[in-house]
């Protein structure tokens, strides 16, 4: 008994230098489990490699990874350390006893028990404990491309109302112009005033509307630079996305099938309540040793048994048909930003052709404006159009880009492996 009690204490000094063997930091993914296998979800995850450039895409990213909190990394490493725990669970547990007899004495002993079998419960424990890792090593997948995605976002937010503004505010001394030109007219007596009204009305709202964008701009930017380690004022443009790797799976895809297996392990435990086994007890105290062994279920049997173990095997089934819906689920999503992208894409060529053809009509009327052949009003009327066909033009680059990140999100690969 003395033997089983000394190996027992020696194992778990072992265990608790290896994990602080060096106090050096332990990496927040790491593919090999504490069983020795490699974990093939986690593989995966540190293998994918990010769609972002060295550009401002990238720089970006880096900026607000820099400042995560990573609270989704403290659940991976408890669900780590709960996963080395559980890997010793077939070793003798060892634990006082205090009684009080009826002659009111105390009686100490030392109990100790081991499991000589138990229907895999043990090992479905292990198995738990192992795929709780790989559901946490999925969530702080998620959690880190859902951040850098928020953050592109944002950025892609400034960065269109910027574009925006500047197309404005390259109108404006035209406009300015057309406002010139009208009063002078009006006092003139050429014109009336009612026509100089409508050309100041138009200058206004491109004002107003120059104002809005850069007022949206300072919002986006300043939220970013909330969740920024560093300043991000001096970033600015876009940058490729390249397309992401075609076997990449969906990370929501990858968190199912680790929480099914996840699932599967609890049944098994569960399961493992209701049958019989076998296990080992040895005492030593006050009152000398001794031993024996029990047989008995955990949750022994009742009318209610049968379904409960029915139940049980309903869980794995519907686990493991989550899987498949989650996959159905996340090819819905990427078939709607695939078609959403390809509109955009379409709309982008149309809405460039719509802005040359706006310039192009609005260079002949003009023309004839100065030829006094058209009223000021008409030319104005023309060149709102070539501004707002140009605004648009230029905000769809931005769309374009935001539905590609979004893409690149679902498929987790805005950040590389190892950065995670």
């Amino acid at each position: 008994m003395i033997a089983v009690v000394s190996a027992c204490a020696g194992i778990g000094g072992d265990v608790s230098r290896a994990a602080t063997d060096g106090g050096a930091p332990v990496p927040a993914l790491d593919s090999q489990q504490i069983t020795g296998e490699r974990s093939q979800i986690i593989e995966g995850l540190l293998n994918r490699r990010s769609v972002l450039d060295s550009g401002s895409f990238a720089q970006v990213a880096d900026a607000v990874l820099a400042a995560n909190s990573r609270a989704a990394e403290a659940d991976l490493r408890a669900a780590t350390l709960r996963a080395e725990a559980r890997q010793h669970n077939w070793l003798p547990t060892i634990g006082p006893s205090l009684s009080l007899t009826s002659m009111g004495d105390f009686v100490t002993q030392l109990v100790v028990e081991q499991v000589l079998f138990d229907n895999g419960r043990q090992k479905a424990e292990r198995d738990y404990a192992a795929a709780d890792v790989e559901v946490a090593a999925v969530a702080l997948a998620q959690d880190t491309n859902d951040r850098v995605l928020a953050a592109l976002e944002l950025y892609l937010t400034a960065e269109q109302a910027k574009a925006r503004a500047g197309v404005n505010a390259a109108a404006m001394e035209r406009m300015r112009h057309f406002e010139y030109v009208m009063q002078e007219r009006v006092r003139g007596g050429v014109s009336a005033r009612v026509d100089l009204q409508i050309v100041q009305q138009k200058l206004n709202q491109m004002q107003s509307d120059m104002a809005s964008d850069q007022e949206a701009a300072a919002s986006a930017l300043s939220e970013l630079g909330a969740m920024s380690a560093h300043s991000v004022a001096g970033i600015s443009g876009l940058s490729a996305v390249t397309a992401a790797n075609p076997s990449a799976q969906p990370l929501s895809v990858m968190k199912a099938e680790a929480e099914a297996t996840r699932s599967a392990a609890e049944a098994i435990v569960a399961r493992a309540g209701f049958l019989p086994g076998i296990t080992a007890t040895g005492s030593v105290g006050s009152n000398g040793s001794d031993g024996g062994l029990n047989v008995g279920a955990a949750n022994g049997f009742g009318f209610g048994t049968g379904a409960s173990l029915e139940a049980l095997a309903q869980q794995q089934a519907a686990a493991e048909a989550r899987v498949g819906q989650v996959q159905e689920d996340a090819n819905r999503v990427l078939r709607s930003l695939e078609g959403q992208l390809a509109s955009l894409q379409r709309q982008h060529a149309q809405a460039q052709t719509l802005a040359a053809q706006a310039a192009a009509n609005y260079d002949i009327f003009a023309e004839q404006q100065r030829a006094g052949h058209r009223a000021v009003p008409d030319v104005v009327g023309i060149f709102e159009t070539k501004v707002r066909t140009e605004r648009e033009a230029v905000g769809l680059r931005y769309e374009i880009a935001r539905i590609e990140l979004q893409i690149a999100a679902q498929m987790g690969t805005l950040v590389n492996g190892e950065q995670i």
